[in-house]
């Protein structure tokens, strides 16, 4: 499994490399054509598709950067990833766009997506 190839997180943090390689991820989804085959990012070394880098980080509780955040927002047609009632976190993010990728792989066109 390509998530092995990952880091673990350290009580909900995550190296800064998993950071940059789900930063990457996100570009790769955004630019994923519907239809064709899953993205994939190079981490040390190793191509790792995107949905495992979503999955590695679905726990993490580092606060997402604005930037990224704005950038999962667009994706997500502007549905806030917290419920609004907190920061959001990369375990916010990486649920969605985990859940985002499941949908795409499996063909399914409508979406829905559940903020918790």
């Amino acid at each position: 499994m390509t998530t092995r190839l990952l880091p673990a997180l350290h009580e909900g943090h995550a190296p800064i490399q998993l950071h940059g390689a789900f930063d990457e991820a996100l570009e790769a989804y955004q630019a994923w054509t519907p239809g064709t085959d899953e993205p994939q990012v190079e981490f040390e070394g190793h191509m790792i598709p995107i949905s495992s880098v979503f999955g590695r980080m679905r726990t993490c509780t580092d606060i997402l950067p604005w930037r990224i955040e704005a950038d999962v927002l667009d994706t997500v047609g502007g549905k806030p990833l917290s419920g609004g009632e907190r920061t959001t976190t990369y375990a916010d993010a990486a649920i969605v766009l985990r859940a985002l990728c499941v949908d795409r792989l499996r063909g399914d066109g409508d979406v829905r997506l559940a903020v918790r």
